[in-house]
């Protein structure tokens, strides 16, 4: 092997959960939907949040932030939310994407904990619109669902968690 095809791969972890909103809310945002991995949801309960609250793309998130050591959740989705009014989750996973210099995305997994909805009809859209939004293939892209057995507040059914694991590489720096 060439210098030229040595590499650093690395993993990083990113979580996120939400709860869903209460009934009280919800009459106050009438509009508002269930967002996981860029694609709305039919006929679920949104999560409560000042995005549109996508567990999906905000775990991918603080997973790339993991690598980069960029936090964009926090202070910088804040401003894009507050003073932007950017709501839309993926814009977020741009910003992100944005300091992965010479980091080369290679595969993402995503672990869901959530007693509903059932997500087994949208294991494929979701992979393929994440696969779309980093630039990798579907293959690349796995991801599991889970209701946790009613153990946790996300198996009770009061929100959604996700983690998602991405592993990267970039060239090994040429100190000759």
């Amino acid at each position: 092997m060439s210098k030229s095809d040595a590499y650093i791969y690395c993993q990083a972890i990113g979580q996120d959960s939400h709860r869903f909103v209460t009934p009280d809310e919800f009459k106050n945002q009438p509009d508002r939907r269930l967002v996981l991995g860029g694609l709305i949801i039919s006929d679920a309960s949104p999560l409560a949040g000042n995005s549109d609250a996508d567990v999906m793309l905000h775990a991918l998130t603080n997973a790339i932030s993991g690598l980069t050591g960029v936090n964009i959740l926090g202070k910088k989705a804040d401003y894009m939310c507050s003073e932007q009014g950017i709501t839309d989750s993926a814009r977020y996973l741009a910003e992100a994407m944005k300091y992965l210099e010479q980091w080369e995305l290679l595969h993402l997994s995503f672990s869901v904990e959530a007693k509903n909805p059932r997500l087994s009809s949208w294991i494929e859209p979701i992979r393929k619109n994440i696969a779309r939004l980093t630039g990798l293939t579907a293959a690349q892209v796995g991801l599991t669902a889970t209701s946790g057995e009613g153990l946790t507040a996300f198996g009770k059914g009061e929100g959604i968690m996700v983690f998602c694991v991405i592993s990267a590489r970039k060239p090994e720096p040429d100190n000759s």
